[in-house]
């Protein structure tokens, strides 16, 4: 089975190290892992190419930058953008019918109806991945000119997708009222983790009490929806004998550093960390933290987030904010502990506890483990948002033509 995957959008670099990014490459290797033959087809590409994925071709179509320009000018400035956009997604749908597929899967993205014309001309099945509402997310937090023409696009991508696969409830919720279809078309898939790139960390098989301080690990990019500062006074607040670790880089981080040097916290952070190395740093760590904190309108919490699957899969048990998809992620006293969100008391007094009893936090992690491996790997993933379709049935091993190439060769030219 040949599967065209189409990420249209512009600020996911496919080989780069974003949540997005390691989403891309985790849903082409399930793919593969499935004994489908996958092109890659993305309009940026970023300079991550793990060895497992170099023989990946790829068709690179990159949107134009906008022209310079303020004031008066912005509006005329995101709506080229926008054209461009749209005129990128259509060029690499011309560039999957002339290259032919069997099955077409595409990451949701602005003004693309790639899946939409690609299908249509290939006579072939088509599945829409929908990881977040792009649509609000635009208007409201960056710049939207042609709200028309980003809805017209989502109506004709769902509406020639056999599947729609939505990251989480609100998300499918959102879809539905945008585009009326029949039952069973759009469906809930949350993220997922490779359980054999994230292996258990050393405390899951440890025994007796600690040797040495735990260390709590908070993973992710440093923006304020992740809630750190919450995580920061915890510790400033926390009784326990802990180290904290921050893996990750991003607007927040100088704020961050400020606190922490108010709180006289000491924390180790490590800047930016390519998803490949991520593993090792889980590795000698014992809890970790998702303090995601409160918003007004519940349907903020729309997000599944990576990093609760790459905890639990490193045997780690999590404290966790009680917000969104988080409680059907984490069983609050099974694989980890759930705490009120904007609470730094209440985090403090959950990774005190979880630090001062090894046994208990051991076997969670155990438990987060287990239920990491047995019913959110990717390719559980990808097999649930795919059953009941044409294209739902795994196609035997990953064979490589010959005389196929990785991404440096087979990149497109603008």
């Amino acid at each position: 089975m040949r599967v065209a995957y189409v990420c249209a959008d512009p600020g996911i670099p496919v080989f780069g190290t974003k949540g997005a990014s390691v989403h891309v490459q985790e849903i082409l290797r399930a793919w593969r892992a499935r004994g489908a033959e996958v092109r890659l087809y993305a309009t940026r590409l970023g300079a991550d190419v793990t060895a497992d994925l170099a023989d990946v071709p790829v068709v690179h179509v990159p949107v134009p930058a906008a022209p310079a320009g303020d004031g008066a000018d912005r509006a005329a400035r995101v709506a080229a953008r926008e054209r461009a956009q749209a005129e990128a997604a259509r060029r690499l749908a011309a560039r999957v019918v002339a290259d032919g597929a069997d099955v077409v899967y595409e990451r949701y993205s602005l003004f693309s109806t790639a899946l939409a014309e690609a299908t249509a001309r290939l006579g072939v099945p088509g599945v829409l991945e929908v990881n977040a509402p792009l649509i609000d997310e635009q208007r409201v937090h960056r710049d939207l000119v042609d709200e028309a023409a980003a809805r017209a696009a989502l109506a004709a991508q769902v509406t020639a997708a056999e599947r729609t696969a939505c990251v989480s409830e609100p998300v499918a919720r959102w879809v539905e009222r945008a585009v009326p279809v029949p039952p069973g078309r759009v469906v809930v898939a949350p993220n997922g983790v490779n359980p054999e790139r994230v292996g258990p960390c050393a405390d899951a098989s440890a025994q007796g009490p600690d040797t040495a301080p735990p260390v709590v690990v908070f993973v992710g990019t440093l923006k304020p929806w992740h809630g750190v500062e919450h995580l920061l006074r915890a510790r400033a607040a926390a009784t326990g004998d802990w180290r904290l670790r921050i893996v990750g880089d991003g607007p927040q981080r100088a704020p961050l550093e400020a606190l922490a040097a108010e709180l006289g916290v000491d924390v180790a952070f490590t800047g930016a960390v390519a998803p490949a190395d991520v593993p090792a740093l889980l590795a000698d760590c014992a809890v970790a933290v998702a303090p995601y904190p409160a918003t007004e309108d519940a349907a903020d919490q729309y997000f599944s987030p990576l990093k609760l699957y790459e905890y639990a899969a490193a045997a780690l048990p999590v404290v966790a904010s009680r917000v969104g998809q988080i409680p059907s992620a984490v069983e609050d006293g099974v694989g980890g502990l759930l705490v009120e969100p904007s609470d730094p008391a209440a985090l403090a007094r959950a990774v005190d506890a979880l630090v001062a009893d090894p046994a208990r936090r051991r076997a969670m992690g155990r438990a987060a483990r287990r239920t990491a491996v047995e019913q959110r790997s990717w390719t559980a993933v990808l097999d649930r948002l795919l059953a009941g379709t044409a294209v739902g049935r795994p196609v035997g091993h990953h064979r490589r033509h010959p005389g196929e190439q990785g991404p440096a060769a087979a990149e497109v030219p603008a």
